[in-house]
């Protein structure tokens, strides 16, 4: 049978032969649902805006075609996409296009409204298929939609499928031209405000910040090898120790990133009456950084990693969790309250070896928070717990970190990062990807008392801008220490992360810990051609953009 606008097949069996044959009207739209419900087919509609299509967005449709007969994809068209002034990146005729190329979609509509609201209404679909993070969401647009499907007797369906980027589908992104990366990160910059006089301005706000950081203090040792074959007595590598360096680590190596940036540094940790708690406190008083060492453990915790060239073999802890008592943590809080009313921010580092505990979180949050404009948190190891920082400003973790705090490894990210939020009542979330950059998540609301606040989350890749990759070790510090400057300095989220993403590619180039200074972002600010580009989303080339079928 044969619909009467387009002429072409509405059965499932016989597809159109061209990809433009299957972006149809709403008038036709309309026929081709009525006509294969007749035939007793089950038509299954999803929405969405599917700018640059990616694994995730495949992943999500290819679900919704399981569920049904006949698949159409609406999408918001041009004029509709709130997502700032450079966006779409890729026209909604180009978008169209792409998602008819995909085999498992049979029909696909522009739409002239910002949600799917008219069409479900004209083309009532038997299943509406949504994102994940939906299922929880009180997004308007979305409960508009769920109101005109249930009121006319449809199903939602929250697809397993990952509408936003993950790092399995950036990994898994088909691989688009150097030139056209390029130019979206152009486009991006223009977007959110970033060029070189904004990020070198924010540099120098940097010098007006107090900024107090809490956690526990690492001794990084680095014992380099050469490797001499296989040992005689048995099968294991044989080493020659040639080297060895240490390094500050922990939270002191993010108050080491915040006073190179520029900020008055104030270090609250734990220590002993070793040499090594001697020398931390004694080095970082030379670089300007005001500590108080709570002598609540016999040492220093201390990391030893076997290196053979700049290859890791293996590391060697030696660490004991030892939580602060009710008189230490009584002091903590005391002592943070204190630093609290002339903060800017507050960075909270918990390596989960005692210098921070529910306890002291429980006594200080609601007090600090009303004090600092600016309270961020990570974690690293089995021992931190992320969902202790509640009401905070920012989060930090990495993909594993942000999984493992909520034991779900099968969701996709943003239904991961909305649940972290959630739970949390956090404002703004960085995931860092390794080697893939970051996510950001932002709520679509800052006020808590708007339903919005528990809406959808807004999110926007940052790829990596490293150039050379030699020790991994401190990046996620690196981002939480300026990304926290940045904020407190009055910059958006992006701004903030695009200058944390930024002091990781700076740190990740060397080996060990080294604190980032504001010279070294100043000339790597004036080194990037996308903060001074005027490119415009027209000036995308047709050819770079990127279509999976």
């Amino acid at each position: 049978m044969r619909c009467a606008h387009t002429g072409c097949d509405v059965t499932t069996r016989a597809m159109p032969r061209k990809i433009t044959d299957k972006i149809v009207d709403l008038p036709s739209l309309v026929e081709i649902a009525a006509q294969a419900r007749l035939q007793q087919k089950t038509v299954v509609q999803c929405h969405g805006c599917f700018d640059i299509v990616h694994p995730g967005h495949v992943r999500y449709l290819e679900f919704a075609r399981q569920q049904g007969d006949l698949l159409i994809v609406s999408l918001t068209g041009d004029a509709n996409i709130d997502k700032g002034d450079m966006r779409p990146y890729i026209p909604q005729e180009l978008r169209a296009e792409n998602l008819a190329a995909l085999m498992f979609v049979d029909y696909v509509l522009i739409t002239d409204t910002p949600t799917a609201h008219v069409v479900l209404e004209q083309v009532k679909p038997d299943i509406y298929v949504k994102g994940r993070e939906y299922e929880h969401a009180n997004d308007a647009g979305f409960l508009s939609e769920k109101g005109v499907v249930e009121g006319y007797g449809g199903r939602i369906i929250f697809s397993s499928g990952e509408v936003v980027f993950s790092s399995t589908a950036l990994m898994e992104q088909s691989a688009v031209s150097e030139e056209f990366e390029a130019q979206r990160l152009c486009l991006m910059c223009n977007r959110y405000g970033l060029s070189r006089d904004t990020l070198q301005a924010s540099l120098t706000r940097f010098r007006d910040l107090h900024v107090v950081v809490v956690g526990d203090t690492v001794i990084d040792r680095y014992i380099l090898c050469d490797a001499m074959g296989i040992a005689h007595e048995s099968p294991m590598i044989s080493l020659s120790q040639r080297d060895e360096r240490m390094f500050v680590g922990g939270a002191a190596i993010v108050a080491r990133h915040v006073a190179a940036l520029g900020a008055h540094t104030f270090l609250l940790t734990a220590g002993g009456d070793d040499n090594y708690s001697r020398d931390v406190a004694n080095q970082l008083k030379t670089e300007g950084i005001h500590t108080n060492m709570m002598k609540t453990r016999p040492s220093l915790v201390e990391k030893t990693r076997f290196l053979v060239d700049e290859d890791k073999l293996f590391k060697v802890d030696k660490a004991q969790s030892l939580p602060l008592d009710s008189v230490a943590e009584r002091r903590a809080a005391l002592i943070l309250e204190q630093q609290s009313r002339v903060a800017d921010a507050i960075i909270f580092c918990d390596f989960g070896y005692g210098m921070i505990t529910g306890g002291l979180l429980s006594r200080v949050l609601p007090t600090i928070r009303q004090n600092v404009n600016i309270l961020s948190a990570d974690v690293s190891g089995g021992r931190a717990n992320l969902l202790n920082f509640r009401h905070v400003d920012l989060l930090c973790p990495t993909e594993r970190e942000l999984r493992s705090a909520l034991n779900d490894y099968d969701s996709g990210l943003s239904t991961v990062a909305w649940q972290l939020l959630q739970n949390t009542q956090a404002r703004h979330l960085i995931v860092t990807l390794e080697k893939r950059g970051m996510v950001i998540f932002e709520r679509q609301s800052q006020d808590r008392a708007d339903e919005a606040w528990s809406g959808r989350l807004k999110s926007e890749h940052l790829p990596s801008f490293a150039t050379r990759t030699v020790d991994r070790l401190g990046c996620g510090d690196a981002a939480l220490a300026a990304g926290t400057l940045s904020l407190a300095a009055g910059n958006s989220l992006m701004q903030a992360a695009y200058i944390g993403n930024a002091t990781a590619a700076l740190e990740i180039a060397q080996l060990g810990n080294h604190p980032i200074s504001a010279a070294q972002m100043g000339k790597w600010i004036r080194s990037r051609g996308e903060l001074v580009s005027t490119i415009t989303r027209k000036d995308l080339p047709r050819e770079a953009v990127p279509t999976i079928g």
